[in-house]
């Protein structure tokens, strides 16, 4: 399945996740057009979880934040975006630019942090927005459960777009990322998608949104002004 669109519109300018949109790209690019340099900036800007857990310093600190802004490739980055640019626009709505910056930064390290838990020793660099708009989805789910997803579904080699319930594009979405995750810790491969990444955002994101709900309430559009 690939979602398109949701039907929730926002009621301000979501500069916010406009700007993480643009960073990304332009991160990507000037790995894209340096490919010379891209190995070099990956080994110390990415996350490498035995750095932290067996030489620890500042200077990895860092690492949890620039990570984010990095793609291993086209596909990586396309669909990060994608739904970046689907769901991210309604959590900023709700939390505010600033609450939305902190919010999506928060979900990103602790995505970083449940992954580095279950690769404790693994020297593989660890990139991408990916843990970060899985806390995206996740506060998506509690804030607008009733919501609908426009999304291509396959039919035989045929896509349609049908609009979808959000309960179910995103559960279906998380089932798949802890089933592939539980798969993750009996395989003996290297690398690959850091799905336990992916299932911290987004339990990040869930309970974030759980707490909050009650106490952020939705923006009220300004009122139009008459010349």
């Amino acid at each position: 399945m690939i979602p398109i669109r949701d039907e929730i519109r926002t009621k301000r300018i979501p500069y916010v996740n406009y700007a993480l949109i643009a960073i990304n790209i332009i991160v990507f690019m000037t790995m894209f057009v340096n490919p010379q340099k891209a190995e070099a900036i990956v080994m110390e800007h990415a996350l490498i979880p035995a750095e932290v857990t067996q030489n620890f310093s500042l200077g990895v600190v860092k690492n949890f934040f620039t990570a984010m802004f990095m793609h291993a490739g086209w596909l990586h980055l396309v669909s990060n975006m994608l739904y970046l640019w689907i769901f991210g626009d309604n959590i900023e709505d709700r939390l505010g630019h600033l609450g939305y910056l902190l919010f999506y930064l928060g979900a990103g390290v602790f995505a970083s942090i449940l992954h580095i838990v279950f690769n404790v020793n693994s020297v593989v660099p660890t990139l991408g927005a990916s843990g970060a708009i899985a806390g995206v989805l996740g506060a998506y789910l509690v804030f607008y459960p009733s919501s609908r997803v426009y999304t291509f579904i396959p039919f035989g080699f045929f896509m349609r777009l049908r609009p979808l319930p959000a309960v179910l594009v995103l559960g279906l979405w998380f089932v798949t990322q802890f089933f592939s995750g539980l798969g993750s810790m009996v395989s003996t491969a290297q690398g690959g998608v850091a799905y336990w990444a992916h299932i911290g955002g987004f339990v990040f994101g869930l309970l974030i949104a759980l707490f909050l709900k009650g106490r952020v309430k939705e923006p009220v559009p300004a009122p139009p002004h008459w010349n």
